[in-house]
């Protein structure tokens, strides 16, 4: 049984840098010179956060952005407590993209957390690609959603406040803080398993 207490799920397209937002976030590192490598599937990570004066582990899976792994990504998506749907500013494919993500994950999760997370925030602020999703296009779309970010992974600007409002939020809801302890409750009452050892004279 899984210790970790809230999911949490990155989507998007492949390039819009859900990998290099997750590294950020838990290693506190962004490598620039890294070759790009497709995120097959998923890949799974964690770590420990802190909240209203206690800890909690939160697990992240980073999932593929190709459509060709869309129907394996899908199965990742059950159970999940929060999902931050990614897209590059300076790609107005990736933003027509994000809305399909929102659409398939509501199918599996309708009542999960939605928060719209736009990167490379340095590039958009240095002016070194332009800009093809407006502002006010990203404010429209994500009225009702859980929140937006502009983040940046190079600079680490917006990263950890992106992820400390989606754990503040679940901490904040009840009925999944209820969930949270009777799992916790479930761990503790499991015995480990004890290994005899015998004689092999």
């Amino acid at each position: 049984m899984s210790r970790c207490d809230f999911k949490v799920v990155l989507l998007g397209c492949e390039h819009v840098g859900k990998t290099s937002l997750v590294i950020r976030f838990v290693t506190c590192s962004f490598n620039g010179n890294a070759p790009y490598q497709n995120t097959i599937g998923a890949a799974f990570c964690a770590k420990k956060m802190y909240s209203k004066g206690r800890d909690f582990n939160v697990g992240i899976w980073d999932t593929a952005g190709s459509e060709r792994y869309e129907s394996m990504t899908k199965t990742y998506y059950r159970g999940t407590h929060a999902a931050i749907i990614c897209y590059d500013p300076c790609d107005i494919y990736s933003w027509e993209r994000l809305q399909h993500w929102m659409r398939e994950l509501r199918i599996v999760e309708e009542d999960c957390k939605v928060y719209l997370c736009g990167t490379k925030k340095d590039i958009v602020d240095s002016g070194a690609a332009a800009r093809e999703v407006s502002e006010e296009t990203v404010a429209n779309y994500s009225k009702g959603l859980n929140g937006h970010f502009l983040t940046s992974s190079k600079t680490g600007e917006n990263v950890e406040e992106l992820f400390q409002k989606v754990v503040d939020d679940c901490v904040a809801d009840l009925k999944l803080m209820k969930d949270v302890e009777e799992h916790r409750r479930q761990l503790i009452t499991i015995e480990p398993v004890k290994h005899k050892r015998f004689c092999a004279c």
